[in-house]
């Protein structure tokens, strides 16, 4: 899981063209109604259920829960929420759900693609 979080990591810094992006909204839009967590630039984890993702990679989830309740207490309360795409530093996918061998086909594709043009 970490090697696969470490590609998509160095493939968003380093060709992050709008095919890219459509790229991996793509993909996250096949996870809605799974669960993720979602890791914020601020070290705040998000548990949830992706309820959507839109085309800036902005993500909302559903039924949440943060991973350390005793360092944001004031999350307790939060059953949903919105989360800005440019404050996301992770996003832990669920294994099963998610084909690492498609997505950095994919990923070559678009690095050829970006090397064409």
């Amino acid at each position: 899981m970490r090697d696969h979080v470490h590609f998509v990591r160095n493939y968003l810094r380093t060709s992050f063209s709008a095919n890219a992006k459509m790229l991996f909204y793509s993909f996250f839009k096949s996870l809605v109604g799974k669960d993720v967590v979602v890791e914020l630039k601020n070290d705040l984890s998000v548990c949830g259920t992706l309820h959507s993702v839109d085309q800036f990679l902005n993500i909302k989830l559903t039924e949440i829960s943060v991973t350390d309740p005793d360092k944001y207490p004031h999350m307790l309360s939060v059953k949903n929420c919105f989360i800005r795409g440019s404050v996301v530093r992770y996003v832990q996918l669920p294994a099963d759900e998610c084909d690492t061998q498609l997505l950095q086909d994919a990923a070559r594709k678009e690095a050829v693609q970006n090397k064409k043009r």
